[in-house]
């Protein structure tokens, strides 16, 4: 399994999370946390031990970046 980094904090593998991109060190994908956002939740809220306590702020605004520089 090798991971490619798309950004220091964002990567894909094939073998994880069917080749979409992903946090780097989780196997959260990237639509996971743009879905939580888009749907309202805060940054507070995602990193929350109600979500994603192993991920940081700094995780979900590379998600963010990410998504700018596709689209």
């Amino acid at each position: 399994m090798v991971d490619h980094l798309l950004t220091p904090r964002i990567v894909v593998s094939r073998d994880v999370c069917h080749g979409k991109p992903r946090i780097a060190g989780s196997r959260i994908m990237v639509q996971t946390i743009l879905g939580l956002l888009a749907a309202g939740k805060s940054i507070v809220e995602i990193t929350s031990d109600d979500y994603y306590p192993e991920i940081t702020a700094e995780d979900v605004l590379a998600c963010v970046a990410y998504a700018a520089q596709i689209v």
